[in-house]
């Protein structure tokens, strides 16, 4: 069964056709990788992001949240007056699946829609007092993991992990990723 929250599913099939990875450049400094390298890597990805959503689902869990409202609730929290049009982009997923998710949180306090300024037909949405204290929560165990990963990698790994992930991303789309990480708190504004 297809999943129901990817957008035009064959525009990321036609993006991300499955292939064996490449070997990096040839030359005395790139060395080939072996497969089982990679595979180790999948597993790993595996299993940490298995640990990594595992503190917020419980809290999630409380609330009849699940993941999908937490990566909402992040965003909007993140990025206060962020339009619906733009969440959709960021996430990927369907209107269909964004308006169930985002009816919960409304519906729950969590989070507010107001209409643009310009346009009264945009909808802008800013995270609640509620909101935020919860995106807050959710956000506290994931930092420490994170911050105890990067103390153990010493000094210069937080800069390669970060490079790592960004590289993950498919190249098209590192600058629009860009424009959501690597900030201020939050791009301004308030609920």
């Amino acid at each position: 069964m297809a999943d129901p929250t990817v957008r035009d599913r064959s525009a990321i099939t036609a993006r991300r056709t499955p292939t064996t990875p490449a070997a990096p450049a040839a030359g005395p400094a790139a060395p080939e990788t072996p497969q089982a390298a990679f595979l180790e890597m999948l597993e790993l990805f595996f299993f940490a992001y298995r640990d990594f959503v595992s503190d917020p689902d419980v809290i999630l869990a409380k609330y009849g949240f699940g993941r999908a409202h937490h990566r909402v609730l992040h965003f909007v929290d993140r990025n206060p007056g962020l339009s619906v049009a733009e969440l959709l982009d960021i996430l990927k997923i369907t209107k269909q699946s964004l308006a169930r998710v985002l009816k919960d949180l409304v519906e729950s306090g969590h989070i507010e829609s107001r209409p643009g300024s310009v346009d009264r037909r945009q909808r802008l949405l800013y995270a609640t007092p509620t909101g935020r204290a919860l995106a807050r929560s959710l956000a506290l165990p994931q930092i420490g993991r994170i911050a105890a990963a990067f103390q153990a990698l010493g000094p210069d790994g937080a800069r390669r992990a970060r490079d790592f992930l960004r590289l993950m991303i498919d190249a098209d789309e590192r600058p629009r990723v860009s424009r959501y990480t690597n900030r201020p708190e939050t791009r301004g504004g308030d609920a």
